[in-house]
């Protein structure tokens, strides 16, 4: 099977992810997306984050009724900052059959080189760079530099439609009692309000 992983705090998700992860599976022909709920992010300051117990049950209202949308919660059960190599290594080592797809932006296309041990994520997966529609793709050429030109055949594109929504946003309207109606699912939006989230 073709397999997208897409991770990511998703504290919470939003429309945006679920607008991105279909056409990454369309686009790229993908059989199933993956949504990784990130326990220790090395790129994020983690205080202030969500349970990943809440996060998970956000993720499972969202994606509920699709079948080609699957969580995979493996790294809400290791300590310590999780690393997409460490995780790739883990979903290879259980579903050595699939072809692994790591879904990410083009900003992270671009600065892959600086992310731990990316010649051994390429090892275990192709990169699918999204982007948005009208935007030049970013400069690889320290990518390249760094990981030699062959790293371009182990790239490829989606364009994602322009909709400019984000997790901090929505975070910030909660406190404020304003409305996140449409910005993410209707079932996540409910469970925000009975679970009082992010009114601190």
């Amino acid at each position: 099977m073709r397999i997208g992983i897409f991770g990511g705090t998703f504290d919470p998700i939003h429309n945006g992810h679920l607008l991105l992860a279909e056409q990454c599976r369309e686009q790229a022909a993908l059989d199933e997306v993956w949504l990784i709920p990130a326990g220790s992010p090395p790129h994020k300051e983690t205080t202030g984050i969500t349970a990943g117990k809440q996060r998970r049950e956000m993720l499972e209202f969202a994606i509920a009724g699709n079948p080609s949308f699957v969580i995979q919660d493996l790294e809400l059960h290791r300590d310590g900052p999780s690393y997409t190599v460490d995780t790739l290594q883990q979903l290879k080592e259980s579903h050595p059959t699939n072809d692994f797809f790591l879904i990410i932006g083009a900003d992270s296309v671009r600065d892959f080189h600086t992310w731990r041990e990316p010649e051994a994520i390429l090892e275990q997966a192709h990169l699918i760079g999204v982007n948005r529609p009208n935007i030049s793709l970013p400069d690889l050429g320290n990518l390249t530099d760094k990981l030699g030109e062959t790293v371009i055949t182990k790239i490829s594109w989606v364009t994602m439609p322009g909709i400019d929504l984000s997790s901090t946003d929505i975070r910030q309207r909660v406190r404020e009692n304003k409305s996140v109606r449409y910005m993410t699912p209707r079932a996540v939006e409910v469970y925000i309000h009975n679970n009082r989230l992010y009114l601190d």
